[in-house]
């Protein structure tokens, strides 16, 4: 996948999206990962930035590294993190600091206008990210961050009166004697905590993200929800069938989109389980169902290739058994299917790869058509481009094969990834 998107930020401009996503959270363990709508948070973000017509350049600083697999499966570049600002302690400023001089020490290049886009905003979208581009890039403010419309009443308790039952508490934005009707209020904003841009320059400089003349971007207030805690997680689950853009029907591959399938073995076609005997013989499990599918799809012509990280006499089996070749014991697959693409004249645009662990990360990058399996790793399901209705080993690439040739070989309701 391209980092580099193409865009609208104007002649020589550099815009850097910066997303921070340390690995430590202590109110959602593993929070930048969490699936919402069944994307991990962190490629959520990715996919707003890079989207945004005006953002050049995205880069996730990550101390993780499964964050940073699922940030580059997702298209962004990765800025490792120095533990000094990864505690919780550690301000996202510093985390945008340090991404910005690295990346333009890496590429040798001024950035223009920096942003900063939190993981924890899951509704974020590509609009917003572009509206607080506009503000600095093209409307000469010096900051702008999202906001939504607020038109509450704002309480406080006076200082030291928290939990006495007797202690008075005053309005924030209103006299508490007179409550004028929301339309005879002056208009309050709420910051949404999703996405802030700044000048590069101005910001090295202030060291903080307000300074200057600052702009506000108004968001859907519908769409506004931070993720600090599991109710917060819970909700953003429920929100997404109903926020989230629609998946396109018909958006799966037809024998016209592709000339090869390429298919991972474990997990993919077995269940990732082993069962290993007293003399150490290993066994797995694969579905007949998968065996159907693999030749129909040679019957209509497709080129076919296993490609697997294991070095096992299981995986060499099964591809004679289905009659399609083989590579196995394969400790950089994306260059030997680069390599095989080449062979067989296949350009990789036109290859779907079926996959499910992190090990096919830079294989699903390199195709046209990268499918993970129902139960893949929530890094590969973000990677991918479609994802089966069924888990690996249970009859996912008859499901892919029902994709490619037609109803005949229908096995289920397939999932198409936003």
């Amino acid at each position: 996948m391209n980092s580099q998107p193409q865009t609208d930020a104007g002649p020589g401009r550099r815009v850097l999206a910066v997303i921070p996503a340390r690995g430590g959270s202590k109110g959602v363990p593993a929070k930048n990962l969490a699936p919402v709508g069944g994307v991990p948070l962190v490629a959520r973000a990715v996919r707003a930035c890079r989207g945004a017509g005006r953002v050049t350049h995205v880069v996730v600083s990550t101390d993780d590294p499964a964050i940073a697999a699922a940030a580059r499966g997702a298209g962004a570049e990765v800025v490792p993190r120095p533990a000094g600002i990864a505690g919780d302690t550690a301000t996202s400023e510093a985390a945008v600091l340090h991404a910005l001089d690295t990346h333009e020490a890496l590429h040798g290049a001024v950035v223009d206008v920096v942003l900063l886009v939190q993981c924890t905003s899951p509704f974020l979208t590509s609009e917003d990210v572009d509206g607080v581009c506009a503000a600095v890039v093209e409307d000469g403010a010096d900051t702008a961050h999202t906001v939504a419309p607020f038109h509450g009443f704002v309480w406080r308790e006076s200082a030291g009166s928290a939990g006495d039952a007797a202690s008075a508490a005053e309005g924030v934005n209103h006299d508490k004697s007179f409550r004028p009707r929301r339309q005879d209020r002056p208009q309050d904003f709420l910051e949404t905590g999703a996405a802030y841009a700044m000048d590069a320059a101005g910001f090295r400089k202030a060291g903080h993200r307000f300074f200057g003349r600052t702009a506000l971007v108004v968001t859907d207030p519908a769409r506004v929800l931070e993720i600090d805690d599991p109710h917060d997680l819970a909700r953003a689950r429920a929100l997404a069938p109903l926020l989230d853009p629609q998946e396109t029907p018909g958006a799966l591959p037809t024998r016209d989109d592709i000339d090869a399938v390429v298919i991972d073995f474990d997990g993919t076609q077995t269940d990732d389980r082993v069962l290993i005997d007293s003399e150490g013989r290993e066994l797995v499990a694969v579905h007949r169902g998968d065996g159907l599918g693999i030749a129909a799809l040679r019957k209509a012509g497709l080129k076919l290739l296993i490609l697997s990280t294991e070095q096992n006499a299981v995986v060499a089996a099964r591809a004679r058994k289905l009659r399609i070749p083989v590579l196995h014991g394969i400790d950089r697959k994306d260059l030997a299917l680069k390599q095989w693409c080449e062979e067989q004249g296949v350009a990789p645009e036109r290859v779907l790869y079926a996959g499910n662990d992190v090990n096919d990360l830079s294989c699903l990058a390199l195709v046209g058509w990268p499918v993970a399996v129902a139960n893949a790793h929530d890094t590969v399901r973000a990677a991918a481009r479609a994802v089966t209705a069924v888990p690996g080993g249970e009859g996912a690439i008859r499901e892919i094969a029902a994709w490619v040739l037609g109803p005949s070989l229908t096995t289920g309701t397939p999932t198409l990834t936003p």
